[in-house]
């Protein structure tokens, strides 16, 4: 739709009355398609030129005779413009962007660097379905970027030396061995029996403190519980396609006395005390941090290291990594305590990476705790969303078909997580998320299969076809919204939302599927309108196949 803007700011210009760039910059999609394809909202002109917005828009249009355009329409300020549907198919199609490289190449973004740290799941069990929205927000923003033409570092960090570790430390310290299917029911055991037993949490903190001071035998109980789990969780995740370039431990910033570097920089600050347990704290009073007594703290009262102070040592040496934009996705709960942190990075000099927040993943009874066991694990719902397709496959044709299974039924899981925008919770449905009908990626996925099916039953070059012949109101309709796929991924890119790239792919196969429904395309006598048909489901297909890429859902051939 780029090319409609330009065209009419470069027409609306010759005025005189308005600037090119001011026009260009105020142009818009009409909501209602009966209003044109592009308008200009009149208002924000009123003050500067000291008229009405009617007034204005009726002078901006007087003279202007363009044979590209049906309609001009002055309703109630707004400047509504219709093209002529073979100049609209022509421009449209001829200039839409669908290509990886084009879109980077216009956008100026090669060769820029970002860092990417996501998911970062406690190393104490195996993730439950509200974990994964991190991961799958998070990949989807790392796919953008790279398409984009951005070099991304994508990190995990690993929280190794907290409390969680050294419960499941304790719990497995004498076994001889353990799975890592094994360790959430572990782990639950593990905090039930410490609730009615001080004895146990004595004995874990005190292995906290062995661990810390880096003993030996204690570092081995440690690494044995995280690797075990670190193998585990991204091993699920590698299913999914989720991958990272960089795993950070937290441990490292406590045997390489960094920490203590850090802290000695924080004493300097005017922010720093020591409170009556003896404990290092920043005050940060008067940094807009929304809880009533803002207190960041860092030690224990012995000066070793808390979290806070191993996070701050971490987010230095992202900020040193010197990338072009360093990013964290990280859960709407932990905002207050994010702002602490990025607090404490302005007081040593340091930019805090920009943030990505999202809400949570609910069952109908609450919100889900790996602590208490009231979870959804992602590994069972991946098994179950995958034999749920594979009978839908056996149904449809007879055979099993495990790796198609897999394709669809994770399709719908990512899709059915990525389709609510970040900061809108998502109530967690079995039922509801495996329904495959209506505004899912099943749909997306049927009708790139249904248009794949339709172009191999042809051997007609549509290479070079007339896209003026596409001039019925279901084409023009499909054709805009084929144009929008680079806005779309721009959109997302700024937003870093992935609902925006989810929201489009529905909304285009549902122009597609009534383009389909209301008019034929092989079994025409006009072999120049069937040409133009086909190259436009096949643009169709390629926008639909690069839109599910960015949300990490494959496509199939058939279904």
């Amino acid at each position: 739709m780029e090319i409609l803007f330009d065209y009419i700011s470069e027409l609306l210009s010759k005025s005189g009355i308005l600037p090119k760039d001011e026009i260009r910059s105020n142009l818009e999609v009409p909501n209602d398609v009966s209003n044109g394809d592009v308008a200009l909202p009149c208002f924000k002109f009123a003050k500067i030129l000291k008229n009405s917005p009617v007034n204005i828009a009726d002078s901006l249009a007087s003279g202007i005779a363009d044979e590209n355009i049906l309609s001009i329409k002055n309703v109630n300020g707004f400047l509504n413009f219709t093209f002529k549907p073979e100049f609209l198919a022509r421009t449209l199609l001829s200039n839409a962007r669908l290509n990886q490289d084009e879109i980077a190449k216009n956008n100026g973004m090669q060769d820029k660097t970002i860092l990417i740290e996501h998911t970062s799941i406690n190393p104490n069990a195996s993730p439950h379905i509200g974990r994964a929205r991190n991961a799958l927000i998070a990949d989807c923003i790392v796919r953008v970027f790279r398409f984009l033409g951005w070099k991304t570092d994508v990190h995990y960090y690993v929280n190794d030396a907290g409390k969680q570790i050294a419960m499941l430390a304790y719990a497995t310290k004498d076994m001889e061995s353990f799975t890592f299917d094994d360790l959430l029911q572990i782990y639950i055991d593990i905090n039930a029996k410490a609730k009615d037993n001080p004895e146990i949490e004595a004995e874990v903190f005190d292995l906290l403190e062995k661990f810390e001071k880096n003993e030996p035998s204690t570092v081995a109980i440690f690494e044995r519980i995280v690797s075990t789990c670190i193998k585990g969780q991204t091993a699920i995740f590698a299913e999914l396609n989720i991958k990272w370039d960089h795993f950070d431990y937290e441990s490292q910033y406590i045997h390489n006395h960094t920490t203590e570097k850090v802290l000695s920089l924080l004493k300097k600050s005017p922010r720093f005390f020591v409170d009556k347990d003896n404990r290092c704290v920043l005050d940060q009073h008067g940094e807009n941090i929304g809880i009533e007594n803002p207190m960041l703290v860092l030690t224990r009262n012995n000066e070793t290291s808390l979290y806070t102070l191993r996070d701050i040592c971490y987010s230095i040496d992202k900020a040193n990594a010197h990338t072009d934009r360093n990013l964290l996705v990280l859960g709407e709960d932990q905002k207050v305590y994010f702002q602490q942190i990025a607090c404490a990075l302005r007081t040593l000099g340091y930019t805090p990476p920009e943030v990505v927040h999202y809400s949570f993943v609910l069952l109908p009874d609450g919100k889900m705790s790996t602590r208490s066991g009231n979870v959804v694990l992602l590994a069972d719902f991946m098994k179950e969303m995958v034999e749920k397709a594979d009978k839908a496959i056996i149904e449809r044709t007879g055979n099993s078909d495990t790796e198609k299974a897999k394709i669809i039924g994770y399709g719908a899981l990512k899709y059915s997580i990525l389709k609510c925008s970040p900061e809108k919770n998502v109530l967690f449905d079995m039922q509801n998320a495996l329904n495959f009908n209506g505004d899912s990626s099943l749909y997306a996925q049927y009708n790139f299969a249904r248009i794949k099916s339709i172009l191999s039953k042809t051997n007609l070059d549509y290479q070079n076809a007339d896209y003026s012949l596409l001039t019925t109101p279901e084409e023009c309709a499909l054709i805009k919204e084929i144009a929008r796929f680079e806005s779309v991924v721009i959109a997302t890119y700024n937003a870093l939302n992935p609902s925006i790239l989810a929201n489009y792919v529905y909304t285009l196969t549902t122009k597609f599927s009534q383009f389909y429904t209301n008019h034929s395309i092989l079994n025409i006598d006009d072999k120049n309108l069937t040409k133009a048909r086909l190259a436009l489901i096949d643009k169709t297909a390629k926008a639909i196949k690069q839109t599910l890429y960015l949300l990490g859902i494959d496509t199939v051939e058939s279904i």
